[in-house]
């Protein structure tokens, strides 16, 4: 689960992208995308913060950058539960939780 930053957004995927493997390496957008097998306009959406990471751009990020999938859709998780927060901030105040009393009890059934 990623950490999500209480004093600001977190860093964009994009902007991760562009300013720890892109611009240290030389590479461009159009190299990246050639790379990877993506168009250009999906890799200069995503840092430009108009596109997102998805778990297919995610493998493919990780297989050229030595990277983990996991590294790339963390941060678009963080990204989107920052926002996702305060856009339901005032919804989630009025949410009671469940009394503990009140959760019923689910028993697996046996595997086979």
């Amino acid at each position: 689960m990623p950490r999500i930053p209480k004093n600001g957004p977190p860093t964009t995927s994009g902007e991760m992208l562009l300013e720890e493997f892109l611009k240290p390496r030389g590479i461009t957008q159009r190299e990246l995308a050639d790379a990877i097998g993506v168009p250009y306009q999906r890799i200069n959406r995503l840092i430009n913060g108009k596109g997102r990471v998805t778990a297919g751009l995610a493998y493919r990020l990780s297989k050229y950058m030595g990277t983990s999938p996991e590294f790339w859709l963390n941060g678009q998780m963080a990204w989107d539960m920052y926002h996702a927060l305060r856009s339901e901030a005032a919804a989630l105040e009025r949410i009671q939780p469940l009394e503990q009393d009140d959760i019923p009890v689910v028993e697996e059934a046996a595997a086979d």
